[in-house]
């Protein structure tokens, strides 16, 4: 089984998970207010608070998650929401979304992509860069700096976030700060990237 899988499925299976806040992040509901709705991707949507919300303010959202546990919680907060028609939730990885035809104006990852090996990263990469039209925007937050052996999300150094999306996407801007989870606490960035027009 893979370990990043196993590592997620037994944290959902624990009980509460730190990332189910009722609402998403201020960044995102920031994001939302100055943008026009249209199709959005939310990779590694967890139980949806992200989808919803976007549900909510006129998006038509597909999110996305690996973990069924996930993927349930989110179609009934949806359905809770009354935004089951906006909102469509796919058990999936983020790094195998064949069956998604694109295009999306928006894609949001809230610390999806920072939880994957490096094989992984090229195999999202391509995913989002296939997926999202050009001048789409793509808001992403990780846990930065490589760790091994500890508990928690792999992590991603700053330069390889943006040595990824290079040659795709144009880095719009960046807020790296410290995230407090629980009683620990790590460095964290935010990054707003624009899918190129090519």
């Amino acid at each position: 089984m893979d370990e990043t899988y196993q590592r997620f499925a037994e944290r959902y299976a624990a009980g509460p998970v730190p990332w189910d806040n009722p609402e998403p992040p201020p960044e995102v509901i920031a994001l939302t207010a100055v943008l026009p709705p249209g199709r959005a991707l939310d990779l590694g949507c967890g139980y949806g608070r992200t989808t919803v919300y976007l549900a909510q303010h006129g998006w038509l959202v597909d999110g996305v998650d690996f973990i069924s546990q996930a993927i349930a919680g989110a179609r009934q907060r949806a359905a809770a929401a009354g935004v089951s028609e906006k909102a469509t939730f796919y058990e999936a990885s983020v790094t195998e979304l064949g069956f998604l035809p694109g295009r999306y104006q928006l894609a949001i990852d809230v610390g999806c992509l920072h939880a994957l090996a490096e094989p992984q990263r090229g195999a999202y990469r391509a995913e989002l860069t296939r997926l999202l039209e050009p001048g789409a925007t793509y808001l992403l937050f990780a846990r930065l700096g490589a760790r091994d052996g500890e508990e928690g999300p792999r992590g991603i150094e700053e330069t390889a976030v943006l040595s990824l999306f290079t040659a795709d996407f144009t880095l719009e801007k960046s807020e790296i700060g410290v995230t407090h989870v629980e009683d620990k606490s790590w460095q964290s960035g935010w990054f707003w990237f624009r899918r190129q027009n090519k």
